[in-house]
């Protein structure tokens, strides 16, 4: 399957590179995917992470990107075309980013299945808090944009409320809830020995200046420390694209307390350090675009989570299970009360780091990728089996049907390429056993049985048969008084004998000798004691009952077990 993933991507530090970043390397995992990833140019050029095949054909802000990446799209030639995607992703200008957002349209248009993942809905977005000016025109732009991306083949979102509102408001069906990910493959079980341990360290982890800032956190901070003070506030990030320079000044104004530290940009193999050592992860925002990946990143080491009370990760918490603990948005001292009443609570602490890496261990990155992998594969056989159903309309008469069909599905992924969903070797029984052990190496028959008693039932060897016991029953009315095998045969062949009268006036009615009658098949006979007591208790005696010879009529049996007539 030929896969091109379409997202920003490092060296890159756009919004979501570091997400595209985990799908590439789970889809280059897998020996059946040949992925190209479609990235944004970046200035100054740098040279790519090795084992990507990476092809920067789009910039940010350029208002032909749209033609760029058909024009890539139309030289590879993708089965799947992925669109990784906020509505931010192809620019800062209004006009540039709408135009970019019309590419999963166009990709569909020109014969490609198209598949956006978007993180976020315009819908939910608090454009004020954002810094936006005319936000009524950009909520009005925002609608329609969101109808052009719904019209790709298949669109996931990462909230359940999210596809409420997709389908509630703008009427469409094709849209998937996905998991967001922890954004690793193997999440780490929590290192408590590192927190606390000599300082508890607060971690603030964003790309900071507009609904994320650090004025709130910092504030708070500062009530904390006066209770606490050995506690440490690790600002960790750089600037939001939208708000260039923000980090460096509050790193200014700030630069004589050894108590606040920032780390800049901090690159994926410092991550693990950079959480193992931190005992609460902070998320100071006002408002909310969507699934956070900050959470689930601090999700993936164990750490607990403090965060605005929002509508958005209200739903994220109770959706995923995680373990978060919410301040009214906006209030520094409710979230200054709200720390200091994690940290001086230990047993909080460990037992709400062990539920984020219990959720963790559900949302790892190659489940995720699977999932995707799995619904691309469907709707790719579905459609190949879709052309076939064509030609079924097509008369007899029409030359060379065969060849036409080979002809339309050449190019189909769902019956000329393997599959890339990696399954699991089943285990599978060498020998199978059937009723008289009559079975060989292909699981056939290999012989008949020799019907031993009146309905037909061969006699087992001690495996199990369909009735649910060992061997074949005796026939009925026959003595149960421990005999040995040889009285057990002459009581077979005495019960035969008396019913092959019975048995021949059955065979010129047209029935069929010994079958059995399932409708009166005796229930498996219960465990006798040692000494041949019968289930009711009494040694050596079995109550009356109505029997069935293989004529299908009842006989009265005895009291004494002997045969009815």
């Amino acid at each position: 399957m030929k896969i091109c993933l379409v997202t920003t991507f490092p060296p890159s530090q756009g919004g979501l590179s570091e997400y595209g970043l985990h799908i590439a390397e789970e889809l280059r995992r897998n020996p059946f995917i040949s992925l190209t990833i479609l990235a944004d140019k970046i200035s100054p050029v740098q040279s790519e992470l090795d084992g990507f095949s990476v092809l920067r054909c789009w910039s940010f802000d350029d208002p032909a990107n749209a033609i760029r990446l058909l024009t890539a799209l139309g030289r590879l030639k993708p089965d799947v075309v992925w669109f990784n995607l906020l509505f931010s992703t192809f620019g800062r200008n209004p006009l540039n980013a709408f135009m970019g957002l019309l590419t999963p349209l166009f990709s569909r248009l020109s014969g490609r299945y198209t598949h956006v993942t978007l993180h976020h809905l315009m819908d939910t977005v608090d454009l004020n808090d954002a810094g936006i000016r005319h936000a009524h025109i950009y909520r009005a732009a925002g609608a329609v944009a969101t109808r052009m991306l719904l019209l790709a083949n298949s669109v996931s979102v990462l909230m359940p409320g999210y596809r409420r509102i997709l389908s509630e408001k703008y009427g469409h069906e094709n849209v998937h809830v996905r998991s967001h990910g922890v954004l690793t493959q193997r999440p780490e079980y929590p290192d408590f020995s590192r927190r606390g341990n000599p300082e508890h360290r607060i971690l603030a982890f964003g790309k900071w200046g507009t609904y994320k800032r650090l004025e709130l956190m910092i504030d708070s901070f500062h009530a904390v420390a006066n209770v606490l003070p050995n506690t440490k506030l690790v600002i960790a990030g750089g600037d939001h694209p939208q708000a260039s320079g923000y980090v460096e000044s509050v790193r200014k104004k700030y630069l004589g307390n050894p108590a606040i530290e920032f780390t800049g940009y901090v690159h994926e193999d410092e991550l693990p350090d950079l959480f193992q050592s931190s005992s609460v992860a902070v998320m100071p925002y006002s408002s909310s675009t969507g699934c956070s990946g900050v959470a689930h990143l601090a999700c993936a080491y164990g750490v607990p989570i403090v965060c605005a009370d929002l509508p958005d990760f209200r739903q994220m918490a109770d959706g995923e299970e995680l373990a978060i603990e919410f301040y009214e948005p906006g209030n520094a001292l409710d979230l200054a009360r709200c720390l200091i009443q994690f940290l001086t609570n230990s047993e909080k602490q460990q037992a709400m780091g062990v539920q984020n890496f219990s959720t963790a261990l559900r949302m790892t990155m190659p489940m995720i990728v699977q999932k995707y992998l799995r619904h691309f594969e469907l709707e790719q056989r579905t459609e190949a089996l879709r052309r076939v159903t064509r030609f079924r309309r097509l008369p007899d008469w029409v030359p060379s049907k065969a060849l036409l069909l080979r002809m339309m599905t050449r190019n189909s992924p769902g019956w000329v390429h393997r599959s890339a969903i990696p399954r699991l070797s089943a285990n599978r029984p060498s020998r199978k056993g059937l009723l008289n052990d009559n079975v060989n190496g292909s699981g056939h028959l290999s012989g008949t049985g020799v019907p031993q008693n009146g309905h037909g039932v061969a006699a087992g060897s001690g495996h199990a048969s369909p009735l649910g016991w060992s061997a074949a029953p005796p026939a009925r009315g026959g003595k149960q008084t421990g005999a040995k095998e040889s009285d057990r045969g002459q009581e077979s062949r005495a019960s035969l004998a008396s019913t092959s009268g019975e048995s021949e006036a059955n065979n010129s009615e047209g029935q069929q000798p010994g079958g059995i009658d399932w409708e009166r098949v005796p229930s498996p006979p219960q465990i006798a004691p040692s000494n041949g007591a019968n289930g009711n208790g009494k040694a050596g005696s079995r109550g009356t009952g109505t029997g069935s010879n293989s004529s299908g009529r009842e006989g009265a049996t005895k009291a004494s077990g002997d045969p009815a007539a």
